[in-house]
């Protein structure tokens, strides 16, 4: 997985966005701009910060391990979220990792890791899930990388879950017809699925919504993308989110 190598690559960084200003990069920034992209000195690049929109700049400082930028102009004010939360158990490395690129490439805010009765016992790396939402992010021209959130046990999840807000459950051989999901959360379970114990459990909230991924077992990655199509489909005319 790598950024967009574009005429203006983007970045996203951590300081606030105005005009004029100078920004340092990251020693991994600078290495992909002149190392990988082979960029120059005044060569323009695209920032975000998830809070101040995207704006243009031009590389000022290009030396080994170091870089920096100076903004120009703004071209995107930030624009409005959907609110979309992906809720998934724990699951191996690999699965989690392509999880969270195609979340955020789908828009999804914030993703909440789950412990299930038969999820991975070993979370993946937080910092590199970051790092993964980061590059998603700057290659899908996101304005915003999603939040994620520390694993907590299924049952806390759901007991605190707010009970006006409708909670979509990819439920395995529910159905054969998949529709459009009128929800902005998503739950994901393991590789094998949830529990006889946890499915019972799970659906007695009122608050949860069964939803249909097919007639076939998907894989938890695969569940994921589906299940977050239908939630974006299924959003009315106006409510999807703007950039």
């Amino acid at each position: 997985m790598g950024r967009v190598s574009s005429t203006r690559p983007r970045l996203f960084v951590e300081a606030d966005l105005l005009y004029d200003v100078s920004i340092p990069l990251s020693s991994a920034q600078a290495h992909y701009l002149g190392a990988v992209l082979r960029r120059e000195l005044r060569d323009e690049v695209r920032l975000f910060n998830g809070r101040d929109g995207e704006w243009s700049a031009t590389i000022s400082i290009l030396e080994r391990g170091r870089a920096e930028v100076r903004t120009t102009k703004a071209l995107r004010l930030q624009g409005r979220e959907p609110g979309l939360v992906l809720v998934h158990a724990v699951l191996k490395r690999d699965a989690s990792e392509l999880i969270m690129q195609k979340a955020t490439e789908l828009g999804v805010t914030q993703v909440q890791p789950v412990l299930t009765e038969r999820s991975q016992r070993a979370p993946a790396n937080m910092t590199r899930l970051a790092a993964i939402a980061i590059e998603a992010a700057e290659q899908s021209e996101r304005l915003a990388v999603p939040s994620i959130a520390l694993p907590c046990p299924l049952p806390e999840l759901l007991d605190t879950w707010p009970s006006d807000r409708p909670l979509a459950v990819a439920i395995e051989r529910s159905g054969t017809r998949l529709t459009p999901v009128r929800a902005d959360a998503l739950l994901i379970g393991p590789e094998g699925g949830f529990s006889p114990q946890e499915l019972d459990a799970t659906t007695r909230h009122p608050f949860v919504l069964p939803i249909c991924l097919g007639p076939t077992v998907l894989r938890a990655e695969t569940a994921a993308i589906v299940g977050l199509t239908l939630l974006l489909a299924g959003r009315p005319p106006g409510d999807s989110y703007s950039l």
